[in-house]
């Protein structure tokens, strides 16, 4: 569902650019409103979102999908955790659908669905694990690698066809468009700006994003 916010972002406390392909690392307290903006329209956003207390308690696309009955992400939605709580919840959204299923690109699956000698390409993978091996978030969370799970893809399009498979097709995302959440409980914010070029998630054209963050009370 289409819903727009009253925030300005003059008012954030946080205003940041991801550049194209690169990773994020950040802490979103309860209360707070998180937005991801698409500077310039169709680039996947692959994130995920951890207990900030316990790492351990991180977002489950399982738990989210059964709770919703509903492989997308839009307005209303909320973010679950294997445990079974609210992490996070959409509270705006100017794109309309998020998908859940897609994954990060990774050197092995890059290999498996384009060709052998797409393995050295950059990957959300690799963006993922640069994080957690240098941000301080990460490393005073002592997380790593194996803190790595299905991830939601913000602002991508992933048709689940008739039988079941999926497909990588061009995104519904535009330039401005943008997705804000309302945190449920402290959260640590892992990104990876997707450097994929071999499908059009992207439209074979990584571009950076800008994230904000707002005070509750703001």
């Amino acid at each position: 569902m289409l819903t727009t916010s009253n925030l300005i972002p003059g008012n954030a406390v946080l205003d940041e650019i991801c550049a194209a392909g690169e990773p994020w690392m950040g802490m979103v307290k309860q209360g707070q409103i998180f937005r991801i903006l698409d500077l310039e329209g169709n680039q996947a956003v692959d994130t995920l979102f951890y207990n900030a207390a316990d790492p351990e308690e991180r977002y489950s696309a399982v738990d989210t999908i059964r709770r919703q009955g509903n492989l997308y992400l839009t307005t209303g939605s909320v973010l679950y955790s294997g445990e079974g709580r609210p992490m996070l919840k959409i509270i705006a959204d100017t794109c309309g659908r998020h998908d859940t299923l897609g994954g990060a690109c990774a050197a092995e699956s890059n290999t498996v669905r384009y060709a052998l000698e797409k393995r050295p390409m950059h990957s959300c993978r690799d963006n993922f694990m640069h994080a957690l091996a240098h941000c301080d978030c990460a490393r005073h969370r002592h997380m790593t690698k194996r803190d790595i799970t299905a991830n939601v893809n913000f602002f991508m399009n992933v048709p689940v066809t008739p039988e079941g498979g999926l497909t990588f097709a061009d995104g519904i995302s535009a330039p401005g468009k943008y997705v804000e959440m309302r945190a449920e409980m402290d959260v640590v914010v892992l990104i990876s700006n997707c450097p994929q070029l071999n499908n059009p998630c992207n439209a074979y054209n990584p571009t950076p994003i800008r994230l904000l963050v707002w005070d509750a009370h703001r």
